[in-house]
């Protein structure tokens, strides 16, 4: 796979996506609740129809596995050595609750690893991206270079709005001394470490891999890390849940 050669069509089709998205946003749409009890919405399907169709196309032969796709099993999956793994509404809720704080993640996985993330963030219309141990960010038309800072003091901790309250990670936060907590929805939180806006997100609370890939390659690219409790990066589609581990992701 050449990601230089189909960037400018992965960043065409979230930009359209994004304003199909965006043509929903601040209306009073309809709320179901999925099984495991997380919100789902007509943006969220329309979204994931629009990719799934335009992948399916760009890259044929490559499976793609979205937050809206019907289960797969993992004894199919197993067989994957590469395969795309999208969200095509990261953040359904901000989306709901009108925070501004969603995007669209598109990942590229082989071999249990992410090796090209892209996320689009529709109402700044600011597009990151990383792979080959670059990472950039696009916004009005300017191309920008991201690299992860040195920490500063005290440090500049991220976490999500509804996982801010977790006791884990409140005993974790305590561990760490003087720090500066912000709260910040969907994978963006990833990309604000690679701009060097944040410098610490400890994820203890549940998602899925669809919620971390993209974003984790951008920052792993950008010169950070995302690593487990035993310090090791991220894997994908190991095992029958897409479950992600406790992580922790950090800049320098």
């Amino acid at each position: 796979m050449t990601f230089d050669k189909i960037l400018p069509q992965l960043i065409e089709l979230t930009t359209n996506v994004g304003e199909e998205i965006l043509s929903y946003y601040k209306n009073d749409i309809k709320v179901e609740l999925k099984a495991d009890k997380t919100p789902l919405t007509i943006a969220d399907k329309n979204a994931h129809q629009s990719i799934v169709n335009a992948l399916s196309q760009l890259t044929q032969n490559i499976p793609i596995l979205s937050e809206e796709s019907d289960a797969i099993a993992f004894k199919q999956r197993s067989k994957w050595q590469e395969y795309w793994l999208i969200d095509p509404l990261d953040g359904t809720r901000d989306f709901i609750e009108q925070t501004g704080e969603f995007c669209i993640c598109i990942a590229y996985i082989k071999n249990h690893q992410a090796i090209f993330g892209l996320v689009y963030a529709p109402l700044t219309h600011t597009h990151y991206y990383g792979f080959d141990n670059s990472a950039y960010q696009i916004h009005n038309n300017i191309k920008t270079r991201l690299k992860v800072c040195v920490a500063t003091q005290p440090l500049r901790v991220v976490t999500g709005h509804y996982s801010a309250h977790n006791q884990q990670l409140q005993a974790h936060l305590e561990q760490l001394g003087e720090h500066q907590l912000s709260c910040l929805g969907s994978a963006l939180k990833f990309c604000k470490i690679a701009e060097g806006i944040y410098d610490y997100y400890p994820r203890f609370g549940p998602c899925c891999e669809w919620d971390t890939a993209a974003g984790a390659c951008i920052l792993q690219n950008a010169g950070g890390s995302v690593l487990d409790e035993n310090d090791n990066p991220l894997k994908y589609n190991t095992k029958d849940d897409l479950l992600s581990p406790i992580f922790f992701a950090s800049g320098k």
